[in-house]
């Protein structure tokens, strides 16, 4: 089996779709990993895919690659938290916000964080999404190690986290406001009016074609004066053409909305 015809059968049978990700970078990925599991070629490896849930599993967990890490881009992080979640709680009062790729969850519990700070024992919306399923119960777990947590101080590691021998456990009151599932980014529906969406250091495994199509999901999914949060390595050449804005480095808002103070 060749790459291509490997590319399609994965398609057919795990609906993965292999083809919207740089072929370069995943055919590198794909020949290691054949290594590392003594596999003689790409029929071999579907093959232990098709017979062994666990191996796909493991498959799916190698090929995203899940860095996860609290207020990752720290200077970001803080505009998020000073003027960005401010301008979104003054038009209201309860957020709807999507952490979309999140994999081990330091992501959208950085968020937690930020709205605990900001509006104390309120609810919000809070969803983590990833096509990982082994990376999400992790996420549940909120168990972190020590360079995952390096960006957080310690004040907020005192009030938020738990030491247990070399790890750090997040308060389980956090860990209930986030809701994590499963998600395709490239072939799922998405929710609508979100008001905040973090989709971060995912595009750029993606192919041109693929960044273009989720970036349009991604705008369509907001709410009108919602705010799409990227990465730094991240750019959304096209974003008029989306109906957004760019309204700092990294942040992106749908327009037709009026009032908002970025």
């Amino acid at each position: 089996m060749d790459f291509a015809s490997f590319k399609e059968m994965m398609r057919r049978h795990f609906h993965l779709d292999l083809n919207s990700y740089k072929e370069t970078q995943l055919r590198r990925r794909l020949d290691a990993y054949l290594v590392r599991r003594q596999l003689p070629d790409y029929g071999a490896l579907f093959q232990k895919l098709v017979g062994d849930p666990a191996a796909y599993r493991s498959f799916v967990d190698y090929l995203t690659i899940n860095v996860s890490e609290f207020f990752r881009d720290p200077e970001r992080f803080r505009e998020l938290e000073s003027i960005i979640l401010p301008g979104l709680l003054k038009e209201k009062r309860t957020l709807k916000i999507w952490s979309a790729g999140c994999a081990a969850g330091a992501e959208p519990y950085s968020v937690a964080i930020i709205l605990e700070e900001l509006t104390p024992g309120h609810l919000h919306h809070l969803e983590g999404t990833d096509i990982d399923q082994n990376i999400l119960a992790r996420a549940r777990e909120g168990r972190y190690p020590p360079e995952a947590v390096r960006n957080v101080s310690p004040q907020r590691l005192a009030r938020f986290f738990t030491r247990e021998g070399n790890f750090y456990v997040i308060d389980e009151k956090l860990r209930r406001r986030v809701n994590f599932r499963r998600q395709d980014l490239l072939n799922d529906s998405f929710g609508r009016g979100y008001d905040l969406i973090l989709c971060r250091n995912v595009t750029i495994y993606f192919t041109r074609e693929a960044q273009d199509r989720l970036n349009d999901k991604l705008a369509r999914a907001l709410a009108p004066g919602g705010v799409l949060f990227i990465g730094g390595s991240e750019m959304i050449f096209n974003y008029r053409e989306l109906d957004l804005e760019k309204i700092r480095t990294c942040f992106y808002r749908r327009r037709a909305a009026k009032g908002d103070n970025f």
